[in-house]
């Protein structure tokens, strides 16, 4: 992970953002809204390739993104962080999944789609993505 230029959040100010003050706003919404911010956040912070991505997982404080297996049309990747950093049976991972859709989307240039599955016991989140190669998308950046 790099060592920003600047001071990082707390692991506190951190949660009282994500798990407190989102949910209270967002309400039954959360998990619609997160996903597609995660896709908007995405387009603000391009990756270029997967190595990137998961760069951006370090940088971002998210937890260690690792690769667990790859298809002809998906991905399956793994979240993993400090339990008390994570707190999977707390949060709501949907951020990540539409973030993770969306870099993906960009770079293999078809609709792709990300769902996230809390391994409570396991203290990990589960990431599968799938992209769909009768759906071809425009405006990507060609890499991988």
């Amino acid at each position: 992970m790099l060592n920003p230029p600047y001071p990082t959040i707390s692991s506190f100010g951190y949660e009282i953002i994500r798990d407190h003050i989102l949910s209270s706003i967002l309400g039954k919404h959360e998990e619609d809204v997160l996903y597609w911010a995660g896709k908007e956040l995405a387009r603000k912070f391009p990756c270029k390739s997967q190595e990137e991505l998961i760069a951006f997982f370090a940088d971002a404080c998210w937890g260690t993104l690792e690769l667990i297996k790859e298809t002809k049309d998906g991905r399956i990747f793994q979240l993993t962080n400090d339990p008390d950093l994570l707190l999977v049976g707390h949060r709501c991972f949907r951020l990540e999944a539409g973030f993770i859709a969306e870099q993906i989307q960009q770079t293999k240039g078809y609709l792709t789609e990300c769902y996230d599955e809390k391994q409570v016991k396991q203290e990990h989140v589960m990431f599968t993505v799938k992209w769909d190669v009768k759906e071809r998308i425009m405006n990507t950046i060609p890499t991988e």
